[in-house]
């Protein structure tokens, strides 16, 4: 069994259990409670993001990409959103009712438009911005 490494958890238990009875990694709801707590305290993360017709909140946009995502039209932000959530381009397709086709030209639109790398940027931007935390 790998050691883990040493570290500070104070006031915090390394492992707890969810309803289910699976065991969850603390570690990530201490994050998930930095998260809220940091959008507490800075005034510039308070505000919500409107991607598309979808509102995100701010402490998850990147400040260098709340005017582009903002510029994204309402089916590239949808297909964006879909891929946050980990649907594939045939899943989008037939959630937005396009050709599969078209569904990968609107997400490489939102990468032109986002100025990322390619998909791989796009996909992970999409879950930061949108695959729930809790």
């Amino acid at each position: 069994m790998t050691q883990r490494p040493n570290l500070p958890t104070e006031g915090l238990a390394t492992r707890a259990s969810s309803r289910d009875g699976s065991e969850v990694d603390s570690e990530l709801l201490a994050l998930i409670e930095e998260m809220r707590s940091a959008a507490k305290r800075d005034p510039s993360r308070k505000r919500e993001v409107t991607v598309g017709e979808f509102l995100v909140d701010g402490a998850r946009v990147p400040l260098s990409l709340v005017d582009p995502l903002q510029q994204l039209t309402r089916t590239e932000s949808a297909a964006l959103r879909f891929a946050g959530w980990g649907r594939s381009n045939a899943d989008i397709a037939t959630l937005l009712a396009i050709s599969e086709g078209t569904a990968r030209t609107h997400l490489n639109s939102a990468v032109r438009k986002l100025e990322l790398d390619g998909m791989r940027g796009l996909v992970a931007l999409a879950g930061l911005l949108f695959h729930p935390l809790d």
